[in-house]
């Protein structure tokens, strides 16, 4: 079995040097933010991933979830380990300290979450659902709902879930039938919901469930959506819990991967009606949903990058210690680390999984500034960076995740198609990433439509813009060449890509729905590769003033200058496919498929 050691070296560089820690950690509320204090939390996350998280994956592969009756039953081992994660106090790290959290910014959270989603993938997805319901309920909850529900959330002594979709909907939420009938102070909810992530469980004694239903006078559509607060046990005044409520998992899905992840399918109501409470305003569900779907989509790109460097730190391992042909040019028989395809396979993998974490990494820091600057044209202008990043986040990350844990699996051979080396596991677990809150197409389409069309791209000529500041430094250094080259390549496609969209959507309504998942890996790629760039600068930097820790610099510029030659190259694919615009697409009658 490999052991998971985290990246903190890297998530250091990403954090202190691409993200601007330093001036995070100025502003209001962040002065925790400091590089040792970072440094501490990374290492302390690590030891408790490597000791405790990542021995029981591999049992939560093999022993998953199960369901007895009206409960289900956790893979043994988690319920310890969570207790262990709450007693260190990492369910409340991500959260203000006004609301009795850790007070850290989000260039902290997302590189500690990545260590828990590397580290064990079904496990992690019970915090990530609980910071998301904490999200919704201190940006639209009452106070009283806050006051009752909040601190034990923030705590991790309850965890939360969203139960968005229903059979007949899928990621169509204006087709949710689930009912809200209001009754005194409260509402009776009725429905099925389903793929309900850590939906029931028991590792703590209540679950704080967010629920989209409709109210009796509800328009159609997603507009006619409400969001309530349903607790699987009902709470008291003083925050004990009671009687269990009115729902139940009726089953839980038999999946490909993370198995020790219940995902359940819920009923609510089955005896008149579970209670639940209003969270904001009636009618205004959606509003409230996308608070929770924004950070979700943010943490599943992040669980992208976790899973592909797990799967990238096994396949270095393997390739160190597996003896097989001969050295090129020799007789000499070797690891197979030594051969140049094998190399290729490795250097991929590592090459984007720095520049997925890096991007990650970038998102948080447009959020901190946007969520935390006293400047109304700094905060105005991370927002609009944060809200063009996250498609790009979760969309290209995850995707290229999959090719990450498929060379996983290649590099291991034959010995990775079965279950004895664990590569297959990363495989089977990564999969979801990719459909979890939104598919690509629709992570695309939000790039696309919300996101582009709907200012004219000027967000996105903000980030050409900056992209293009990078391209002018690397022209400046010979060495980076083929870096300064490639970046330039790739952002003139962004730009053209950009400008087609624009343009052509106008005359056909197809454009959009063409291109733009061509546009979202296009963005991506180059929104990675920017950053690679920019690394690659900084490295030279440090490398030059004698900085401590060279083996890591002059490593940070090849995987930098692998990047941006190998994989950049991608943009212009990305960019011709755009500009074939639609007419291939939609040419074919639908019988001829």
């Amino acid at each position: 079995m490999t052991v998971y050691h985290a990246p903190t070296r890297d998530m250091r560089f990403c954090t202190e040097e691409l993200a601007d820690l330093d001036g995070i950690s100025r502003l209001p509320g962040m002065e925790a933010a400091e590089a040792d204090v970072v440094q501490a939390v990374l290492e302390e996350a690590g030891r408790l991933a490597t000791e405790v998280l990542a021995p029981l994956n591999p049992e939560g592969d093999r022993n998953g979830a199960r369901i007895q009756g009206d409960d289900v039953h956790e893979t043994p081992g988690f319920a310890d380990a969570y207790r262990q994660f709450v007693e260190g106090g990492w369910n409340s790290l991500p959260f203000s300290a006004d609301h009795g959290g850790g007070g850290l910014p989000s260039v902290v959270s997302f590189p500690v979450g990545e260590i828990w989603q590397a580290s064990n993938m079904a496990f992690s997805l019970c915090p990530m659902l609980s910071q998301a319901a904490v999200e919704a309920l201190i940006a639209h909850g009452s106070e009283a709902l806050q006051k009752t529900y909040l601190p034990k959330l923030i705590s991790g002594e309850w965890t939360g879930t969203m139960d968005l979709t229903e059979p007949q909907a899928g990621s169509d939420l204006a087709a949710v039938a689930s009912k809200a009938v209001p009754q005194d102070d409260h509402y009776l909810i009725t429905g099925q919901k389903i793929f309900i992530t850590w939906g029931d469980h028991q590792m703590t004694d209540n679950i704080i469930h967010m629920v989209l239903a409709r109210l009796p006078d509800a328009p159609t559509g997603v507009k006619g959506i409400s969001l309530f607060l349903v607790p699987k046990y009902l709470v008291d005044d003083s925050g004990n819990t009671g009687p269990r409520n009115d729902m139940r998992p009726v089953s839980i899905e038999h999946k490909i991967g993370i198995h020790g992840s219940p995902t359940c399918v819920i009923s609510l109501g089955d005896n008149g009606g579970a209670i639940g409470y209003l969270v904001g305003e009636k009618h205004n569900g959606l509003a409230c949903m996308f608070t929770m779907m924004n950070l979700a989509r943010l943490h599943v790109g992040i669980e992208g990058v976790g899973i592909a460097d797990r799967a990238y730190q096994r396949a270095a391992r393997y390739a160190k210690e597996r003896v097989q042909g001969n050295a090129a040019g020799s007789n000499e028989r070797v690891t197979i680390i030594h051969h140049p395809d094998v190399r290729r396979m490795l250097m991929t993998m590592k090459s984007t999984v720095e520049g997925m974490r890096a991007l990650c990494t970038v998102a948080g820091s447009a959020m901190d500034f946007a969520t935390y600057s006293t400047d109304a044209d700094e905060k105005a202008r991370n927002k609009a960076r944060l809200d063009l990043l996250v498609p790009a986040v979760k969309g290209w990350c995850t995707e290229e995740a999959q090719q990450v844990v498929s060379l996983g699996v290649q590099i291991h051979g034959g010995m990775g198609y079965v279950e004895e080396t664990g590569a297959a596991q990363h495989f089977r677990d990564a999969r979801i990433a990719t459909i979890y809150e939104g598919t690509t197409g629709i992570q695309a389409q939000d790039l696309v439509g919300r996101k582009i069309l709907r200012d004219e791209g000027r967000a996105m000529d903000v980030l050409i813009a900056d992209i293009r500041k990078t391209v002018q430094e690397l022209s400046e250094v010979d060495e980076f060449g083929d870096i300064e080259r490639n970046l330039h390549l790739a952002v003139d496609a962004l730009e053209s890509a950009t400008a087609f969209l624009i343009e052509n959507q106008r005359e056909d309504p197809h454009t959009a729905g063409a291109v733009s998942y061509y546009l979202l890996m296009l963005t991506g790629v180059t929104a990675a590769g920017w950053q690679m760039g920019r690394s690659a600068l900084i490295a030279r930097n440090k490398l030059e003033n004698n900085a401590e820790g060279a083996s890591f610099f002059q490593a940070k510029i090849v995987t930098s200058k692998f990047f941006c030659e190998h994989l950049l190259s991608r943009a212009r694919a990305y960019g011709d496919a755009i500009a074939a615009g639609s007419a291939n697409v939609m040419a074919l009658d639908e019988t001829q498929f």
